[in-house]
């Protein structure tokens, strides 16, 4: 059975709802939906494409706890209150995804608050884990 690992980024979300920010399970990493909150500072844009950059931060910040990196990225779900906003937010997911090109999906749902303008989960397959790496974690 494969080790499980709990990574969490400290915000105040994940202990009054009961999740974590991700969950590693042998070579692979879920993370749960992140949205363009900065979790140090509790600060959110109103902008569209700044939230999506900070998703990717925070994504990027889970991964690499849990040692994975962007280009380990297999899936992708955005999720949008309004679909409309989803191609200002190209630019920054080229940038981020543009050589991964995991396999995504737009979603467009209401999020937890109207603040919430993007949320993105992914999932990814770490590279280059070996089964005795595998029952450490």
């Amino acid at each position: 059975m494969a080790a499980r690992k709990l990574i969490s980024s400290g915000s105040a979300f994940e202990a009054q709802i009961g999740y974590s920010r991700a969950v590693v399970s042998g070579d692979m990493v879920f993370v749960s939906g992140c949205t363009g909150y900065d979790y140090k500072t509790g600060a959110i844009s109103d902008d569209v494409a700044e939230q999506a950059e900070q998703c990717m931060k925070n994504i990027a910040a889970a991964l690499a706890e849990a040692g994975a990196e962007m280009g380990d990225l297999v899936r992708v779900r955005y999720i949008l209150p309004d679909r409309k906003d989803f191609e200002k937010t190209w630019p920054v997911l080229q940038k981020w995804l543009g050589n991964v090109r995991p396999a995504a999906t737009m979603i467009q749902a209401g999020l937890m608050e109207e603040v919430m303008k993007i949320e993105i989960e992914v999932t990814a397959k770490r590279a280059g884990v070996s089964e005795g790496q595998k029952t450490l974690l």
